[in-house]
Parts: structure tokens; C-alpha cells; sequence
């Protein structure tokens, strides 16, 4: 039985999340800020300070703690200079180096390191179907390049004896933050319309899903890849088109043309005119099942 994990990123979208229902099944949770200011400390969370770009970490955050789950990262949502680009991957690299290098040096309890992960490792698809397995070809666009070093930095802690989880995550769709709200915002003021083709797939999955999944590797103790998708992925079209008659707002553009996206956007235009169709089959057929399992049952909590 778990009784204390040790989160970073827990402040952010799915650390929220994950903490909430940590606490809901009785389970401490210390976790690990950049920012002083957020440090709490009540009987079942409580914040240590770190900041791994100089090195720094206070060690107390590790005791009696046996599992950790790394969320750290920039955002991949900012413009993607090259200077930008260099802090995605450092933010995700130089928290799972410093946490490795600490736990080499100090004596500690932990036996599971569960680390985020993205889709991104796949190539992009309108008809592949990709399974953990499958991600030998690899992506080649600069996301899939920063999934190959976040889950190569986690891939150390095998070595030091651990259990590794990776958590390959599609698009979370949330009420307050992350993707959907931008979503959904121009249909809302009756300009939304697919883009691109709209034949592009987007594996996404719900908040609460994002978060039982982690929950659900860490209780049961296992490692290994896993998709992090809901069962049913839609296309982008299909996506606008069901979020536009839920909100009852009229679509009355055409797609949006993919070079005009590619202007505005430069290479970040690949996060929307590109997708990947993923299966959910493995985290299944292990036990776990979807509360929100198609768009329809997730737009109806969302909406």
C-alpha cells in the first residue's frame, strides 16, 4: 500500500489533479516547487523548494517516500524559438537528472519513478494505429525529439534498480487550462472551424483519466510504456463539429488552409495540423477502465 509519493509539477494541470485524488485514496503527497512562494505545508502535502537548473533540491522532500511521479516541464504552447526550444527540453531532462543524481547519494525508499511522456513519439498518421510498441520508426518532428530525451533521462533510473513507468500522454482536455479552452473559444464566438484537412486524429483523454491512470501505475506497481488516450480518438473535423453542436454555435467557415497555420504558427503549426491515432488497448486489458471513454461523455462533463 502506498502511503506517500513524491510529485513534481504538481501545481500544474494534472498535478492538480493527481494530488486531489492522491488525497481522495488516503495518500500523502510531498512535492517539489521551483517557486518558494507556493510552498505549503498541511498533514498530507507538504512543498520542499528545488531548482534544478542550478542543482538544488532539499533532500527532506524524499523521506519515507517510495514512489515518485515527474510532471516538470515548460510548456509546449509558446512560440518555439530556438532559445524557447532549448528550455522545453532542458525542463524536462535537467529535473529527472537532478532527481537520479540525488537518489544516488542519499538513503532512500524509493522503488517506482513514473514519468510523463507524449504521443509526440509517434510519427504522424491518418491510418497507423500506434501501440506502445510500435515507436521503433519514431517521429521526426522537434516534439518527437523532446519525447526521446525526457524518456531517456528516465530510462536511468532503471539502472539504479527502480521500476520506470512512462506516461505517453495525448491531448488533455480540461475545463479551466490546457488545451480545450482555446479550443473551444472560437467556436464560442461562431468562428471555429476545423483545420487543415480536419482529417487530422487527435488522441485526446479526460483530465480525471489523465490522473486515475497515473494513479492506477503507481498502486499497482507497474512499469513500462504506457498510452495515456482515451479508447475512441476523433479527427479534428469530427472534434469541431461535435463541440460546435453541443455549444450550439454554427460553423460557417471553411477549414482553416494549413499554410495560412503554418504562418502564423511556424513549426509549432505541427501541434495542430498534425496527429497521431493511438490505441488505449494495453492500460486496458491491464484493468484499468475509461470514465470518460468517447467525446461525447467527455464534451458532457466539459460543456
Amino acid at each position: 500500500m502506498i502511503k506517500k509519493v513524491l510529485i513534481t509539477g504538481a501545481t500544474g494541470l494534472i498535478g492538480r489533479e493527481l494530488v486531489k485524488q492522491c488525497h481522495g485514496e488516503g495518500i500523502v503527497v510531498n512535492y517539489l516547487t521551483t517557486s518558494k512562494e507556493k510552498i505549503e505545508n498541511t498533514e498530507n502535502f507538504k512543498g520542499f523548494y528545488w531548482n534544478p537548473k542550478k542543482g538544488e533540491i532539499d533532500t527532506k522532500a524524499f523521506e519515507d517516500v517510495t514512489a515518485i511521479i515527474n510532471l516538470a516541464g515548460a510548456s509546449i504552447s509558446k512560440r518555439w524559438t530556438k532559445k524557447y526550444k532549448k528550455v522545453i527540453i532542458d525542463s524536462r531532462v535537467q529535473p529527472i537528472n537532478l532527481l537520479y543524481e540525488t537518489l544516488q547519494k542519499i538513503d532512500h525508499n524509493v522503488v517506482h519513478f513514473i514519468s510523463a511522456s507524449g504521443i509526440n513519439i509517434y510519427p504522424n498518421s491518418k491510418t497507423k494505429l500506434y501501440s506502445e510498441e510500435e515507436d521503433g520508426e519514431g517521429g521526426t518532428t522537434f516534439l518527437a525529439e523532446v519525447v526521446v530525451a525526457w524518456e531517456t533521462a528516465a530510462a536511468k533510473f532503471k539502472n539504479a534498480g527502480m521500476e520506470v513507468s512512462k506516461v505517453r500522454t495525448g491531448i488533455v482536455l480540461a475545463k479551466e487550462d490546457g488545451a480545450f479552452p482555446k479550443l473551444i473559444e472560437p467556436i464560442k464566438l461562431g468562428v471555429g472551424a476545423p483545420l487543415g484537412s480536419g482529417q487530422q486524429w487527435q488522441s485526446w483523454i479526460h483530465i480525471k483519466d489523465i490522473a486515475r491512470i497515473y494513479l492506477f501505475l503507481l498502486k499497482n506497481q507497474l512499469e513500462g510504456k504506457y498510452n495515456a488516450v482515451a479508447p475512441n480518438p476523433v479527427q479534428n473535423k469530427k472534434m469541431v463539429k461535435m463541440i460546435a453542436s453541443k455549444m450550439d454555435s454554427p460553423l460557417w467557415l471553411p477549414n482553416i488552409p494549413a499554410f495560412a497555420l503554418k504562418l502564423l504558427l511556424g513549426e509549432m503549426s505541427v501541434l495542430v495540423l498534425e496527429g497521431q491515432l493511438v490505441s488505449s488497448k494495453k492500460i486496458e486489458q491491464l484493468g484499468y477502465q475509461f470514465e470518460f471513454y468517447n467525446m461525447e461523455n467527455a464534451l458532457q462533463d466539459l460543456l
